[in-house]
This record gives structure tokens, sequence and C-alpha cells, in this order.
């Protein structure tokens, strides 16, 4: 399979197979340990298109992959590929499960918000009236309209929380005492809080995403993260940042935003 719209290359090895995988994935270091492992033993794989969206700005597809293992059973992995990278290139990213998989998919930006010019001038945003930048440093603090009831899913949650405080790159994400605590987590659900493109250094746009992973736990207690996703870095790659409460996570997203 040397090409993911080519999915059943015959001539290639169920290891050879896994090997490509993993190597094109830009987040397989955030694949469970215990799920790596697994496909260590796989002896057979078969591919196919799950689903496909081409708009003039977003080429998407996700694809997935199921291996036969050694011991009999099968497992599934769901390929997200698009263009929504920087410079337009194709790009893979893999996930253990299908729900991940359309989170991500959901989280790409479909291109430029109505409104928003996409020329520039000497590295700049055509627009820079000063009230229009007030307004969206406002928009970007403001709270959402409610988000509907929770609806917590049991779905090996401690392990999720594990990967969402190991993606974190801000120094002030939560420490060992709220790891430890959501060790004990069962259950979890996932809310878009925030999305919006701001413009930043440089004058080019860079994405914000605010999401609420909310945790339940064995003691019957609840745990939130805030997860901060953003482009407002050097070289425009995303970056995540995980909060404990809410006002931090926004507070950071408008430092961002301010840098120009």
């Amino acid at each position: 399979m040397n090409d993911p719209q080519d999915p059943h290359d015959p001539h290639e090895t169920t290891e050879t197979h896994v090997e490509r995988l993993l190597g094109r994935a830009l987040n397989s270091f955030d694949l469970p340990d215990s799920t790596v492992e697994r496909l260590g033993t796989a002896l057979a794989h078969s591919s196919a298109l799950h689903s496909s969206h081409h708009s003039a700005t977003l080429r998407r597809s996700t694809y997935r992959h199921t291996y036969l293992l050694s011991d009999g059973s099968a497992l599934s992995l769901w390929e997200l590929t698009h263009n929504a990278g920087r410079d337009g290139a194709e790009q893979h990213e893999l996930y253990a499960e299908e729900s991940e998989a359309r989170l991500a998919a959901s989280r790409l930006p479909a291109g430029p918000l109505p409104g928003w010019s996409a020329e520039r001038s000497g590295g700049r945003a055509l627009d820079e009236d000063e009230d229009d930048e007030l307004a969206l440093l406002s928009a970007l603090l403001a709270r959402p309209i409610p988000a509907q009831p929770r609806m917590y899913v049991p779905d090996n949650s401690a392990d999720h929380a594990r990967r969402v405080l190991r993606r974190a790159e801000n120094a002030d994400r939560p420490g060992e005492r709220t790891a430890r605590r959501l060790r004990l987590a069962f259950a979890h659900h996932i809310t878009q809080a925030f999305g919006r493109h701001c413009p930043v250094e440089g004058g080019r746009d860079a994405g914000f995403t605010l999401y609420e992973h909310q945790f339940l736990l064995l003691d019957g207690s609840e745990v939130s993260l805030w997860e901060v996703e953003h482009t407002a870095t050097p070289d425009g790659r995303h970056m995540c940042e995980v909060y404990e409460d809410e006002r931090a996570a926004r507070r950071a997203m408008e430092t961002r935003s301010r840098v120009r």
C-alpha cells in the first residue's frame, strides 16, 4: 500500500505495512503502548476507505486498517489523511478509536472564515482595523452557547487522560497530583468549547480550538482538563497546551493571539 488511495497492495507484508503506517503518522507516539505492542503480533491485514470529504480548500479521507493478531483477535486502526497543514501537503494521523478519528476530522479547518481576507501586504493582513482586532479578542474570551448534556462514555478513559497530559507542551500543565487522580477515571466526555482563526505574528492566521475533557472517577467525582490546540507557533506547527481550569486556558489563547 504505497499510496493511501490504493490501500490494497498485495505485495506488501503486514510487518512492512505496520512500520510504514506508524512511520508516516504525525501522532503515532500518541497511540497507547498496548496497541503498538499488539500490532507487533499482526499476521495479516486489510485496509479500506471509510469516509471521504473534498472541497475547494480541504481534502480529507479516513481509512480503517484491520489486523489479524497471533492470538486470533482483531485490531483496527483509523487513519486520517488531509491537506490542512501549513504547506497543503498530505498529512497522516493515526487513531485507535473511530470516535477519536471523527473528532480529529471535525477539528480540521474548512478554510478562511467569512469576512477574512486571504491577501497579504508586506507580510501583514490587509484588514488590520484595531476595532476588528479587539472584537476578535473579545470573541476569543466569550463563553460559548451552553453545550448539550454530557454523555459519559466508559472507553479506556484513564489512558485517554494520560495521552492528553502527555501531549501538553506548556510548562504550567497539570502536574503529577492531577495525573494520579485521573488514573481512577473510568468514563469521559469531550466537548469543543471554542474554535476560531485569528491573526498572529507575521500577518498570518492561526487556528485556536478549546476542548474540555471531562472525566468521571471511580469515587464519583469529576475532573476536567482544558486542552488548547493552536498553530500560533513560530513555524506554524500544531501545538497542544493543557490546563486545569477554563479561565487559564482562555487566558493562554488570548496571550497567544496577542503575539503579533
